[in-house]
């Protein structure tokens, strides 16, 4: 028992180090190169557009294919939904637990928000979950949700 509290403890006193080490090589971790013609958009709901509390949203994407995460293959992502965000995540790490992620290469979702006003965007991501280069952002739509 001495011995499993003993390595028990090891691995809590190691954990911000191997954390550490983690994020040090994904951020190291080259970006896939994304074509210049790449466009990802979001098709429903429009911008604008008033919603119930549930609803679907779905996405397009223009140029590129979609691929589940850990598939690398040239020209393919899949799709990050960032929602009520003021700010894009870091272009050259993994996206984190701040955006909803669809790395089975979903292409749609269903959202239950509160009432409101709320914005929608979309970031692809390759197969690390790191945005391309260049990133293939859309553009922000702002709903109300009745």
């Amino acid at each position: 028992m001495k011995k499993i509290i003993q390595f028990s403890l090891l691995t809590l006193a190691l954990s911000p180090v191997l954390l550490t080490s983690e994020l040090a090589n994904a951020s190291s971790m080259p970006q896939s190169v994304a074509p210049a013609s790449a466009n990802v958009y979001i098709i429903s709901p429009t911008d604008g557009a008033t919603v119930p509390a549930t609803f679907t949203v779905t996405f397009g994407l223009k140029d590129m294919g979609v691929s589940p995460a850990g598939m690398e293959k040239k020209n393919t992502g899949h799709h990050h939904l960032l929602i009520d965000k003021d700010s894009l995540p870091a272009f050259d790490m993994p996206m984190g637990g701040d955006v909803k992620h669809f790395g089975g290469g979903q292409t749609q979702t269903t959202l239950t928000l509160p009432k409101g006003k709320h914005t929608l965007q979309l970031i692809l991501g390759d197969h690390h979950h790191i945005p391309h280069k260049p990133a293939v952002v859309s553009k922000k739509i702002t709903i109300t949700v009745e």
